[in-house]
């Protein structure tokens, strides 16, 4: 049975990642709830299991830090540089024990699965597996864990899209019951200046710029969006490509660039804190990515009155709906995708009408206030029929 004091105090809630909030939109989200619980309910502390205040320190990681513990979250960080140090994590089960956590949420794959060995051990009583983005075709090794390991242990799973929680359910075998979909939410952007990134990078007020915000990996197939950008040289002479965002596929993005003659028509910005800037300089976002959860980026894009261009992959046709708030297109097909930017670049009335559709929906529907609302009510729910 509970002490009776337990059920007078703030309910105590750890958010355990694998790396910092400082890029990915996951670690950004997951960052950003710890940051908006309600302080009066919930007491909160936030651990990075990849990351040590004594270790190299990713660009912006001052800033989130300092930020966590302005708002009054308590951070840890266990230093860990390999999965089979398995020694780090006892320094995170001393402290749920010792702080006795009421529940621990955590975000994508490796750190559900740590989380689901971890949390009993400090006698948690709920943990909640947030999962991202369902990349799990032909692994079946993941999915074994998922199903058996994750969902076993979880008081609940999150999926960000219906198809992710389809395919949990479908292709992994988790019970239906234990799996909930909760769509992501953003802030609100502040206006940026469309002026300021086009004089930053030469690029004239009437120039066709296509932009996206991503980490630089193979996944989100920044590829294929570069050699869909190639081929609209010749009807749109000025068209330029503009990417924020900083990862392992820049060196091979360059010389793609090179190798397609378009090195002064893409612009990799590297990492950015100036993201309303960026977008507020572009006239279409694009997403090409192979696999997707419920991205942030895109949120962002609508926010900004922008049109979308996307695939047709995870959780994006939960947010645009093809001919309104942007077009739809094959994953992997690049004459699609370049018909697709070409047709929106020449009806500047069509993108602005979809711009605007997309910034309501993004409102009324992806808030990140909804999403901590709608956490607070199931971490108070299930410590509470944990409790019964």
């Amino acid at each position: 049975m509970p002490d009776a004091s337990d059920t007078k105090r703030r309910l105590r809630v750890l958010t355990l990642v694998d790396r910092l909030g400082t890029s990915g939109g996951a670690e950004r989200l997951a960052t950003q709830i710890a940051m908006r619980l309600d302080p009066e309910r919930f007491e909160t502390w936030y651990c990075a299991s990849r990351w040590s205040e004594d270790g190299p320190q990713p660009e912006g990681a001052d800033l989130v830090v300092e930020s966590m513990r302005a708002a009054g979250i308590r951070v840890l960080g266990l230093g860990r540089t390999s999965s089979r140090a398995a020694w780090r994590w006892w320094p995170l089960v001393r402290l749920l024990r010792r702080e006795r956590i009421d529940v621990v949420h955590s975000h994508k794959f490796g750190s559900n699965a740590w989380a689901a060995v971890v949390a009993p051990l400090g006698r948690v009583p709920v943990l909640i597996a947030h999962e991202h983005s369902w990349s799990f075709e032909g692994r079946p090794l993941r999915r074994f864990v998922d199903r058996e390991l994750i969902a076993r242990r979880s008081s609940a799973m999150i999926a960000v899209s219906r198809e992710d929680r389809r395919r949990m359910i479908e292709i992994e075998g988790i019970d239906p019951e234990a799996v909930t979909f909760v769509a992501n939410g953003i802030e609100p952007l502040v206006p940026g200046d469309p002026r300021r990134i086009r004089d930053e990078l030469g690029l004239a007020p009437g120039d066709p710029v296509i932009g996206t915000v991503a980490v630089l990996r193979a996944e989100k197939r920044l590829d294929l969006l570069m050699r869909a950008v190639a081929s609209l040289a010749e009807e749109f002479p000025r068209v330029a490509l503009v990417v924020a965002g900083e990862g392992p596929e820049r060196p091979a993005l360059e010389a793609l660039a090179r190798e397609l003659g378009i090195e002064e028509r893409v612009h990799l910005l590297g990492h950015r804190t100036d993201v309303p800037d960026v977008l507020a300089a572009l006239d279409v976002a694009a997403s090409a990515s192979e696999r997707e959860g419920s991205p942030l980026a895109v949120m962002e894009y609508m926010e900004a009155e922008l049109p979308v261009v996307a695939t047709r992959v995870g959780g994006l046709p939960d947010l645009i709906d093809d001919g309104v708030h942007g077009l739809l297109v094959p994953a992997g097909d690049g004459d699609a995708l370049a018909a697709a930017l070409a047709e929106l670049l020449r009806d500047p009335e069509r993108r602005r009408a979809m711009g605007g559709r997309a910034r309501e929906r993004r409102r009324a529907e992806f808030d990140l206030d909804v999403v901590v609302r709608r956490l607070e009510r199931m971490y108070e729910q299930l410590v509470e029929e944990a409790r019964r």
